[in-house]
């Protein structure tokens, strides 16, 4: 999403123009391949390094835009959300030191990031999903002022007709409803180019499925979303599921979502072009005046701008991509599932081996892709978002590891394939074995940030614990040490971090015990006892909030009642609460607990409730809030 493209929503004329440019576009993609213009001679790798920007307190910062004017580099682009930037790095050949090339070239151009934040008090972190991101990023005021950004979040809600929904399954749980196109700027990935010739591009495009589970097993870095613990790439469900724009329906009806995997092998390079442009509505039309037809007739390469603008709204987790160098027009497949971080040299580490393993595919499975059974590629896939090294992958009709695949069959494979290219014997083996070491330790960004999670949640509440892990992560990239020699994060190692607390909902509590309206009062006691808890709030059928049970409640209802044991909640309950909003402040929550003298606070939106705060909290966060004004 990170070009800048003059573009409408497409209506009438605009959007029958554009039709007309992309089915141009697709014939003269089919005459360079007929007549062998794709260039075949050179071959190159590139990268596009995404990265979150945070403030003071570790959480996402706005300042993408204006740091993008101070740092004054056409590297430099936005994204989607003010708190992410885009780093371009240079195409570069195939061949000797490539990959060191790559990371001097990002470690030079990351370093200029670190200088230009520290000016402006905040930081860089990367990583696949901000563990310290909370659910405000979500909101429209997060969004890049970008007519692009915008017009796509309004066609492709219009599109859907309801909100979006989040369900996520892991350790936790997260079923969340939004309204925009922005929770899929929580991702930020290492997104990797490999140009290859057309005569190759049909066996390394259904190759580089084939290995996307294995690759990606080894280098997850997401396992965090709003404190939830869900999959070791949640990025992946949560770009699916956050652009999706089908609706639900009553039907068995198959719908691709424009962010997918795929669901079949390739038989030949526009395949796919053909495909997206039957099952997929244009959502941007571009203001192009190429005719791509006549560009080729008067000897010239085409840009193919309609096709790349079509091409570039629908997501796919490896994307075919048309590029012109130097007058010379070349394919390249894009893999777009491997995470940011956790530092740079993880990331050039997943780059080399991904291109070694391309580099080394076995000639027995060219043009013999119909005998392979594509849902076992699929479900690889899903299996290693999911589980990530604790998965197993199905290779050549077998269950393995998926440590075991890497280390005993892929990393050699990958060793193979890229000396085969040319690739200097040291830098080979300089970056695969932190492949190996990874795979052999079980250890990748994922187990880091879920380990070092769970040890700070000890100690401190979820929201300090998100906080903490992201500044633990800063200090570790800086140090420039590979994610296997990162020691898990400690309390006491952040103990000088700020918390903000400026949010209502870094201090209320979300995991809730409730009760009916028809519930008996003895339970709801029982209920209190078992938890050890003095407030449990009522919710009726709906599960509207419809009062509060306090232990003072209880206590006067067991010293005045008269035998009757039929009671319900309903009967004894406080009806009439004061509530707070989800946006409020922190500070002005306590301090209106402190006024209204009452030790509970529930937070709704419309009726429904979804936090409570506590004198026992307020207490707890003021001791915090005067220790960081200290």
């Amino acid at each position: 999403m990170a070009k800048d493209t003059n573009t409408s929503i497409g209506k009438g004329d605009a959007r029958r123009n554009f039709l007309k440019y992309l089915l141009n576009d697709l014939e003269a993609l089919d005459l360079m391949l007929k007549r062998g213009m794709i260039e075949r001679d050179l071959q190159r790798v590139g990268a596009e390094q995404e990265l979150s920007l945070v403030d003071t307190y570790f959480k996402p910062s706005r300042i993408g835009p204006s740091l993008l004017n101070r740092l004054n580099d056409p590297h430099f682009t936005t994204e989607l959300a003010l708190y992410n930037l885009e780093i371009n790095l240079d195409p570069i050949e195939l061949k000797n030191r490539c990959f060191s090339e790559m990371e001097n070239q990002l470690r030079l151009l990351l370093d200029k990031v670190d200088r230009a934040t520290e000016e402006v008090g905040s930081r860089v972190i990367l990583t696949g999903i901000l563990p310290s991101i909370d659910i405000r990023s979500g909101q429209m005021d997060y969004m890049t002022p970008n007519p692009r950004y915008h017009a796509l979040g309004e066609i492709i809600k219009n599109l859907r007709g309801q909100d979006f929904e989040l369900n996520i399954q892991g350790v936790d749980e997260l079923i969340l409803a939004h309204t925009n196109i922005l929770f899929e700027a929580c991702n930020t990935s290492f997104q990797c180019h490999l140009q290859v010739s057309a005569e190759e591009f049909v066996d390394q495009y259904n190759w580089a499925q084939l290995i996307s589970g294995p690759v990606l097993s080894v280098c997850t870095n997401s396992p965090i979303l709003f404190g939830r613990e869900l999959w070791s790439e949640t990025r992946i469900p949560l770009f699916q599921q956050s652009i999706d724009i089908r609706s639900k329906g009553y039907h068995l009806r198959e719908r691709q979502q424009r962010v997918s995997f795929g669901d079949r092998w390739i038989r030949e390079i526009t395949e796919i072009y053909k495909e997206d442009i039957a099952r997929f509505t244009l959502i941007l039309t571009s203001l192009t005046e190429e005719d791509s037809l006549e560009t080729l007739a008067a000897g010239k390469i085409p840009r193919l701008k309609a096709l790349n603008l079509h091409n570039g709204t629908i997501w796919k987790w490896n994307r075919p991509c048309y590029g012109v160098t130097d007058g010379i027009p070349h394919l390249r497949i894009e893999n777009r599932y491997l995470p940011a971080g956790p530092t740079i040299m993880d990331e050039i580490a997943n780059l080399a081996f991904w291109v070694g393993l391309m580099k080394a595919m076995p000639p027995d499975y060219r043009n013999g892709w119909s005998k392979l059974a594509f849902e076992d590629t699929k479900g690889n896939f899903y299996k290693a978002a999911s589980a990530g090294m604790q998965s197993s992958m199905i290779w050549q009709g077998k269950v393995v590891p998926a440590p075991q695949l890497v280390s005993e069959i892929l990393i050699p494979m990958a060793r193979e394939g890229l000396i085969s290219t040319g690739i200097d014997k040291k830098e080979s083996d300089k970056y695969l074995s932190i492949i190996e070491k990874r795979a052999r330790l079980g250890k990748d960004g994922s187990t880091w940030i879920t380990r070092s999670f769970r040890k700070m949640k000890k100690e401190m509440n979820r929201e300090e614990a998100m906080v903490a892990v992201t500044a633990a992560m800063h200090k570790r990239r800086t140090g420039r040490q590979a994610i296997h020699q990162w020691p898990l994060a400690k309390p006491t190692e952040v103990s000088d971090v700020p918390h903000a607390f400026d949010w209502i909902g870094s201090v209320m509590s979300t995991d809730l015990i409730t009760v009916t309206e028809e519930d008996l009062v003895e339970l709801v006691a029982k209920i209190m006892e078992w938890r050890q808890i003095r407030h449990i709030p009522v919710e009726d059928d709906k599960g509207n909030l419809t009062g509060l049970i306090t232990r003072k409640n209880l206590d006067k209802y067991f010293s005045e009642r008269n035998g009757d044991s039929l009671i319900t909640a309903k009967d004894i309950m406080q009806k009439e609460l004061i509530t707070i909003g989800p946006k409020a402040d922190a500070k002005y929550a306590m301090l209106l607990m402190v006024d209204k003298k009452i030790s509970c606070l529930p937070v709704v939106e419309g009726n429904q409730l979804i936090g409570l705060i506590t004198d026992k909290d307020t207490k707890v966060i003021w001791e915090k809030i005067q220790k960081n004004a200290n």
